[in-house]
């Protein structure tokens, strides 16, 4: 559907993304006061959007009722993530929660590859790869961590 560079650059963007929407969201949550409610807010508007992407680019829902179940929980850890980082970036700090968000995903990814889990392509974890984990989580301890000795 994508060539390797639009969906690169679509990933980028959406990364890009992710820690706007945490300070953003735990802006809203602050003004708020509640971490909770925001999260609603921003499911509500997201909701909205997914409803006008499915009525521009189509959508079918046949099939819902015999997914297997357990692919449902993708929606609860979505909201644990957003309430999450809403409740938790306004004393830790924006970069300190999605780096460590950032190496949570870089694990997790690693061993749903290596495993082929829920439906991935398997991809083993060489030494190569976890050496560049390991490089990834030295750039988080230092520039969160460290950096604030």
């Amino acid at each position: 559907m994508f060539s390797n560079g639009t969906a690169a650059t679509v990933m980028l963007v959406a990364g890009i993304g992710i820690p706007v929407l945490a300070a953003m969201n735990a802006n809203l949550g602050q003004r708020l006061g509640s971490p909770a409610s925001a999260a609603l807010v921003l499911f509500a508007v997201a909701g909205v959007t997914a409803l006008v992407a499915v009525l521009v680019f189509g959508g079918r829902f046949t099939g819902v009722g015999a997914a297997p179940k357990h692919l449902f929980l993708a929606g609860a850890l979505i909201a644990f993530y957003v309430l999450s980082i809403t409740w938790i970036a306004p004393s830790f700090g924006v970069g300190n929660a999605v780096f460590f968000v950032l190496l949570g995903q870089l694990v997790s990814a690693a061993l749903i590859d290596h495993f082929g889990l829920l439906g991935a392509q398997v991809t083993p974890i060489t030494l190569t790869r976890l050496a560049g984990l390991a490089v990834m989580g030295a750039g988080v301890f230092l520039t969160q961590i460290a950096g604030r000795a």
